[in-house]
């Protein structure tokens, strides 16, 4: 293991304390595993509070991550290498819905040979539908708009 790679693991060793701190100050009862998704490190909670967790919409699970996210910057001062935290598996299907519907997007456009404007949605997201459909050489992607409104563009790509 090489010194960067011990710095992140040492972090990521942060993120399952905090996160294990911030559950127990919560009075919530949660079990907390490591695992790998997406090519980083995904903390999984499993919870009977897990409406609470999660919030509408995901909500409260995105303010946690961001929140966990802020508190590892600070104790480690600096940059924190990218992770996931998911309550019963709502990120995974989430991000699994997120692929199917850039998938059928993209099959409508390589269909019709007309390009379709997806919802707006954060950068996360888009990123999640740039990298499903990046490997496909019928389709195009673009990220337009600004701030909450910007949405991605897939286009058929004319040869």
């Amino acid at each position: 293991m090489n010194i960067n790679q011990e710095k992140n693991s040492k972090k990521y060793d942060d993120v399952h304390e905090i996160l294990e701190g911030i559950l127990q100050k919560m009075n919530i009862r949660a079990s907390v595993t490591q695992s790998d998704f997406l090519d980083a490190p995904y903390f999984q909670i499993q919870s009977k509070d897990s409406v609470l967790l999660i919030g509408e919409h995901g909500q409260h699970l995105h303010a946690l991550q961001t929140f966990v996210k802020r508190v590892v910057e600070k104790k480690q001062g600096g940059y924190c290498p990218p992770f996931l935290i998911d309550v019963d598996d709502y990120q995974r299907h989430h991000i699994e819905q997120i692929k199917e519907n850039a998938r059928m997007g993209a099959q409508r456009v390589r269909y019709f040979k007309k390009e379709i404007t997806l919802p707006p949605m954060n950068s996360y997201e888009r990123r999640i539908i740039h990298t499903t459909l990046m490997e496909d050489p019928d389709v195009a992607t673009e990220s337009v708009g600004e701030g909450e409104n910007r949405r991605v563009v897939i286009k058929p790509v004319i040869i």
